[in-house]
């Protein structure tokens, strides 16, 4: 309806539509500029409810589309409130804001840091009808900032918010590495507890039949500090005539153990930050499938079948209750059963983003991996990172060929 403060309310269990305006508005005057309540093109209503302005009483109207009519109430109700804030959800470098306020007024935002005194006006707000919404950027991460919203020149209420933490990955260049008496090579110092234990790999299985699939390599990308890259080789894992397909991995997690010719993993690591990319460096040797035991569900893969990489990262509110690993990694993933595989689409995942490789790489390129959130106001408990040198190694198929190389990780947040 005209002047209308906010978004109208449909409750479609009672077919209820409601619109709220300002105290001081007449509702003998009330014009309807827009009404849906059906599929847009065939729906028909009785009485003719636009162009009406009487709303001192519900009023009722004939909803028609499919052959079926149903009866709806229409209310209009008068508020104090003529802008509020309905939305203040802050990550590290961006908050997600959106607001009620007076149609066809001029609606904004506008903030400061706590303890300056110039307000800002937020940039490129979204108007539709009477709410509001932006994104505002640029933010810095743990620090507080004061926000309020304008109709006209009506304001509500100041609203502070703090924005998070902004944390990098740890051994994030790949530098540190460590062997024990098995000589299963480890992403992170021999001396590390299991909580700084943060990336893992394929290698304590693939070392039960004397092969590693990941090592450190004198290679860095260009431009690094450090000396160091993550290499990770796809190959036939075999002693005594025994193995199998192993792809070349890199994660976020720990290896749980082995059980015959099979990994479990439990995969992610705590984590309550909301980053918008992953961002590293890469390189590619893609090779053609030379094993193949299986494949997801509708695929299919004949011997001489290019190979595929993958670089993917979540985040979510998984449990160890409800996923089967541990507090600190909660999603394991057993090799032999294809339901314990993780779902990018699963009802606890938050956020997710891939890079699938299907070309080579031959020279260090940087690569991006940005993250689709579900929602703004989630906050995840848990990440997960997985780079794999064959994409489907989780069924033992991929090819021998394949490496993947990878450095210098970053988290981004804006």
């Amino acid at each position: 309806v005209k002047k209308q403060v906010g978004a109208a309310e449909i409750d479609p269990a009672n077919r209820t539509a409601t619109a709220y305006v300002s105290r001081s508005t007449d509702l003998q005057n009330v014009p309807v500029k827009e009404l849906k309540l059906g599929p847009a093109g065939i729906t028909t209503y009785s009485p003719e409810i636009e162009g009406t302005t009487s709303f001192e009483t519900v009023r009722l109207v004939d909803v028609t589309a499919h052959g079926r009519t149903e009866q709806w109430r229409l209310r209009v109700v008068p508020t104090d409130v003529t802008v509020r804030i309905t939305q203040c959800d802050a990550w590290a470098r961006i908050a997600w804001l959106a607001a009620d306020g007076l149609s066809d007024t001029e609606m904004c935002f506008v903030y400061l840091r706590k303890g300056d005194t110039e307000w800002l006006a937020v940039p490129d707000v979204e108007i539709e009808g009477g709410t509001f919404r932006a994104k505002l950027a640029g933010l810095d991460p743990e620090t507080t900032y004061e926000l309020r919203a304008f109709s006209d020149t009506d304001s509500c209420d100041m609203r502070e918010f703090t924005t998070e933490a902004a944390p990098q990955l740890p051994n994030a260049g790949f530098e540190t590495w460590s062997t024990d008496r098995s000589d299963i090579l480890y992403p992170y110092a021999a001396d590390a507890p299991l909580a700084e234990q943060f990336w893992g790999s394929g290698n304590p299985g693939s070392m039960t039949l004397k092969k590693l699939v990941t090592t450190n390599e004198k290679d860095p990308r260009p431009g690094s500090e450090g000396q160091y890259c993550a290499q990770l080789k796809s190959q036939y894992v075999a002693f005594l005539g025994v193995g199998k397909f192993a792809a070349g991995n890199l994660f976020s997690g720990h290896y749980a153990e082995t059980k015959g010719t099979d990994g479990i993993v439990n995969f992610s690591q705590p984590f309550t930050s909301r980053p918008v990319a992953l961002h590293g460096w890469v390189k590619y040797n893609r090779g053609k499938m030379d094993y193949i035991k299986g494949s997801p569900v509708g695929m299919s893969f004949a011997k001489g079948d290019p190979d595929e990489g993958i670089i993917y990262m979540a985040l979510g509110r998984w449990t160890a209750a409800e996923y089967g690993g541990t507090e600190q990694s909660p999603v394991q993933v057993y090799t032999r059963d294809t339901k314990t595989f993780f779902d990018p689409e699963g009802k606890d995942v938050i956020a997710y983003g891939e890079v699938v490789f299907t070309t080579s790489v031959d020279e260090w390129r940087e690569f991006t991996v940005k993250l689709d959130y579900t929602a703004t106001d989630v906050v995840p408990t848990h990440l997960m990172i997985v780079c794999s040198a064959s994409r489907y190694g989780d069924y033992f198929t991929g090819s021998s060929d394949s490496v993947m190389w990878v450095d210098d990780f970053e988290l981004v947040y804006e």
